[in-house]
């Protein structure tokens, strides 16, 4: 009897809560119906994300397009901050210089060279063309890099008009170094190569460098006639270089010169020199190569002058490979560390060029520098002529 009190006392207050619960839900309009834990779930599940997403208003496709340009332009604009923002310190920002202007034309796309090329166009006519070739693009053929030779017959046709078809041609005369820049020399045909090689071989081609050493040559001006051979360092990382291969030696007695036996791998090499100006411990220097030895005016100027060129670190040392070691106040001047010496670029620059015109007036240009090396001259204070040129 009291347990059947019990279960009506207890019935009549479930129905009680039940009541008042769906009172209040009734008075609050806003507030969501009361779902069991099963029927949560399944809505959770149904819902493409959730409950949270389920309150967001659905995103349009064309929201969701000016959303992707907002965010692109924000990261050009912060990359542009980035790229305008200087590094911390002076030499931190005369690397970034240095590393950004060593890339700028490595791995371009052979329309990019070309237009590039045509643009520094110095001289051309029915015969020959010169060029102003950048740095660190090398003129013959090599894997992998876009090379000037590759991109000839592109700059074949912008020379003559795209529209127009020709069956020119453009032929490297006599090369640079892929570490130089200058005037480069190209014949328009195989019967000017021809006869542009028979001058060079008889000293009719008249070419000019511009140098910048590390030291000062003594005396000022003179002619270097030691030839030259290739050997093999040997070490840890064995590896060939070109050296002098003297045809005189000291004499016993210390006070006069004996003849040795040539090699006969050793190839002539004659460079005339001429200091035109010296400070801080370097020189601008003007070089004129008599013959056409490989990295013959780089050998001559480390090896039998003493006076390397800035940023010749392959002939700075002999017997290791390893950057170039600069004194502490060049490196002050330049505003470099030691150890961040590796990312100068070799200061060779083909200046003039002088040939005799096969049907008309003789040919004779003169390059303007490139911006590294202009800045250069300008750290060290050093002066140079025909600055008209160069503006």
């Amino acid at each position: 009897m009291n347990c059947g009190k019990a279960v009506a006392v207890l019935g009549d207050q479930m129905f009680f809560l039940l009541v008042k619960s769906r009172t209040i839900c009734r008075r609050l309009p806003g507030t969501a119906p009361v779902l069991s834990r099963s029927q949560h779930t399944a809505a959770e599940r149904d819902s493409p994300g959730g409950s949270d997403t389920a309150e967001k208003p659905r995103l349009r496709a064309i929201d969701l397009a000016r959303k992707i340009r907002q965010e692109k332009a924000k990261t050009r604009s912060e990359t542009r901050t980035q790229d305008r923002d200087p590094p911390v310190s002076g030499s931190q920002q005369r690397v970034t210089e240095l590393k950004r202007f060593t890339a700028q034309l490595q791995n371009v796309h052979p329309n990019v060279l070309a237009k590039h090329l045509h643009r520094t166009l110095l001289y051309r006519d029915k015969d020959v063309v010169i060029l102003n070739k950048p740095y660190g693009v090398p003129v013959r053929e090599e894997s992998g890099v876009t090379t000037v030779t590759s991109v000839l017959p592109v700059l074949c046709k912008m020379l003559d008009g795209l529209k127009t078809k020709t069956d020119t041609e453009l032929l490297p005369c006599l090369g640079l170094e892929k570490d130089s820049s200058g005037a480069l020399l190209l014949a328009r045909s195989e019967a000017v190569l021809e006869h542009i090689l028979s001058l060079s071989r008889s000293n009719q081609v008249e070419r000019k460098y511009w140098v910048i050493t590390v030291g000062v040559p003594v005396p000022s001006e003179g002619l270097i006639d030691i030839p030259i051979i290739e050997r093999e360092v040997t070490g840890p990382k064995p590896h060939f270089k070109m050296t002098l291969s003297p045809l005189f030696r000291m004499n016993e007695a210390g006070d006069g010169m004996t003849k040795v036996r040539s090699h006969r791998q050793a190839h002539a090499a004659a460079t005339k020199y001429r200091v035109l100006d010296s400070s801080y411990g370097c020189s601008l220097v003007e070089l004129q190569p008599l013959t056409g030895v490989k990295h013959q005016m780089r050998v001559h100027m480390a090896y039998a002058l003493a006076c390397p060129i800035l940023g010749d670190h392959k002939y700075s040392h002999w017997s290791k490979l390893a950057p170039q070691k600069l004194p502490d106040r060049v490196l002050k001047k330049l505003g470099l560390e030691q150890s961040k010496s590796r990312y100068l670029p070799l200061h060779l620059h083909a200046r003039q060029l002088a040939l005799p015109g096969r049907s008309q007036s003789d040919v004779a240009v003169s390059c303007p520098m490139p911006k590294y090396f202009i800045k250069t001259l300008n750290r060290l204070q050093l002066t140079f002529p025909e600055d008209k040129n160069d503006e």
